[in-house]
Formats: C-alpha cells, structure tokens, sequence
C-alpha cells in the first residue's frame, strides 16, 4: 500500500495521475493530530497504538486502489453448451465509504448480463464489486463503474447492474435518519433497450417493476 498508484492502472483513465502515497507515519501523524483536534490525547495509554491500527485498516478498507478490476474479467469460458440467457448474481454484500465524509456504506450488488459468446466465473464478479467498493465512492459512480468495466471487457450484448445500501453519514450524522437504503441502477445494451429483458432481472432480484431503463422508480 506504500507504493505510488496511479488512475491508469486503477482503471480510471479520465482521471490525472496521483502524487505519490505518504508514508506510513505521515498517514499515522495525521491520525494523531485527528485524536488531538477531537478533543483527546495520543499518548494516553488506550490511544497509543491507534494511530498504527487506523492506518492498518485503511490498508484494508482501501485496497481497491491497488488492484486493476480488468484483470479479474480476463478469464473467461467459451464452453457453455449454447447457454443464451440472462446471467444474474445477486446479494452480492459490500462495504464502503463515501468520499463525501468517509462514513460507511453498506449494502449489496446485484448484477445481470446477457453473454454474447463467453462468460466469466461467478467468484470473479464478486471481486469486481469489491476492487470498486474499496475506494472512496459514491453509491451513483460504484453503480456506473462496476457496469462499465463488464461491458468494457466482457462485451456482452448487456449489462445490469442494481446497487442498495445504507449510508451511515446520513444514520449517525447530519438527518439521523435509519433504516433508509438508496437503491441506483445501471442497465445497458439489451437491459436499456427491451423492457421484457429488464424485467426479467429485475424479477430475479426480486424487484419487479420497480424501475425503469433510467433507474427510476
């Protein structure tokens, strides 16, 4: 985590290159002046490695800036007997973190897409979902990004994609209001243009009818 990541090789070529990552006791320095700015002290005993535990947590919580999602579509299969129809993975589970006020966000993924002549293996989607979930995000651009890195490289005669999580900046701050979940969809190809394909995985995750080729309820 302490080697320099730029935007191509995350997958992000619209986006300029990043300065070099500081190093680990920068990032720890910066945790302590947080502990001092809230109000406490760092070098009081229950504190004292906290600064190290953060930083081993965003390593983890931010791995997707290491890895290339692409990579995780190379392999795919040929062999699937004539298989034609809609592939649907739901329940996929995530975590992330807005880049709003980096609060945690929860929730889960679920993704369809009609193959055209190769399909890739199930396990492989649900790393996709987790390179783009840990990273700062919002839920829109999570949504956007895991559709178009299948459609990129599968190219599939479509891609769907629903995302529904709970955001803890809007459940522990601000409104305070729980027990809400935004739900945000992508559909391209054949899920955008033909109403009986979309409705087709939106009934196999358990959502029919409920929204539209725009995302809309």
């Amino acid at each position: 985590m302490d080697k320099i990541v730029n935007s191509r090789r995350m997958g992000r070529t619209s986006e300029p290159a990043l300065p070099a990552r500081p190093t680990r006791e920068e990032a720890e320095a910066a945790v302590r002046t947080l502990i001092r700015w809230a109000g406490d002290d760092p070098d009081r005993e229950g504190l004292r490695a906290t600064p190290a535990r953060v930083v081993r947590a965003y390593e983890e919580w931010f791995a997707g800036y290491s890895d290339d999602p692409r990579e995780y579509l190379k392999r795919t299969f040929e062999e699937t007997g004539g298989y034609d129809e809609v592939v649907v993975l739901r329940d996929i589970r995530f975590e992330s973190h807005c880049e709003h006020h980096m609060a945690p966000m929860i929730g889960r993924v679920h993704i369809g897409y009609l193959p055209r002549n190769r399909v890739v293996g199930i396990s492989k989607l649900a790393r996709l979902v987790e390179v783009f979930s840990r990273r700062l995000q919002i839920q829109e651009k999570l949504t956007a990004e895991i559709a178009a890195c299948l459609d990129s490289v599968l190219k599939p005669h479509g891609v769907a994609v629903v995302t529904e999580a709970a955001h803890q900046c809007m459940t522990t701050r601000g409104v305070h209001k729980t027990g809400v979940t935004m739900v945000t969809s992508r559909m391209l190809g054949v899920f955008r243009d033909r109403a009986e394909t979309r409705q087709e995985f939106l009934a196999a995750i358990g959502m029919r009818g409920g929204l539209n080729a725009n995302g809309a309820g």
